[in-house]
């Protein structure tokens, strides 16, 4: 990344995580994904029943990697041959876990989580059940405000997902949402979170580079 452009980028960031502090969340900045993992690590303990929602972002760093690897009780959806029943039962038991660890659609910088599900399992857990809440977080999902963020995920990450996804809907097609009313149809939930109860749930890890959509 060019300097000038970092410079910017990260003078956002400590904006962001400057709001989040005002608004009872914590905020980190990583420079890889190395050091996100270490940043999780600091936040979990051994032991820990640990879940995760659906993002791209927690592949594309091998955090579901390090979930995998025995020193936690990972309620893993995304586990080879899992049935879409045992997948509804972990979507259940994250209510109860120790650990959510997630990304956002999009996060603006007065320090607003926007997030956009179909089922709303990710984003319900997002705001109530789990003890503590991981936010992992590229520096490209920073906006200016939540009306930023709705276009964001018209034009971007709403489009993108559903063509992760292989649904039939019109955004598959033409890149752009309409608002339709598809069967196949992922944004029906639509949530802000504008600040947290409890001082020490909600954590946000943002990793100075572009991930996810």
């Amino acid at each position: 990344m060019d300097k000038n452009v970092k410079f910017v980028y990260e003078q956002r960031v400590k904006k962001v995580i400057d709001s989040l502090e005002k608004s009872n969340m914590h905020g980190y900045f990583v420079q890889n994904e190395e050091e996100a993992k270490i940043k999780i690590k600091e936040l979990l303990n051994v032991g820990d029943t640990v879940s995760v929602g659906g993002s791209m972002t927690l592949f594309e760093t091998s955090i579901i990697d390090l979930l995998r690897s025995g020193d936690y009780n990972f309620l893993d959806r995304y586990k080879d041959g899992i049935t879409p029943e045992e997948t509804q039962e972990i979507f259940r038991k994250v209510f109860s876990a120790d650990v959510y660890i997630v990304s956002t659609n999009a996060i603006t910088e007065q320090g607003e989580l926007y997030n956009v599900d179909g089922l709303g399992n990710r984003v319900s857990a997002m705001m109530f059940g789990p003890k503590k809440v991981i936010v992992v977080v590229g520096i490209n999902k920073i906006v200016r405000d939540i009306d930023e963020a709705i276009q964001r995920n018209k034009s971007l990450s709403g489009p993108a997902n559903i063509i992760r996804l292989s649904k039939k809907t019109p955004c598959a097609t033409t890149g752009q949402c309409i608002d339709c009313a598809s069967p196949d149809r992922i944004c029906n939930k639509y949530t802000v979170i504008k600040r947290e109860n409890t001082k020490e749930r909600t954590h946000v890890i943002f990793i100075n580079k572009f991930l996810g959509y």
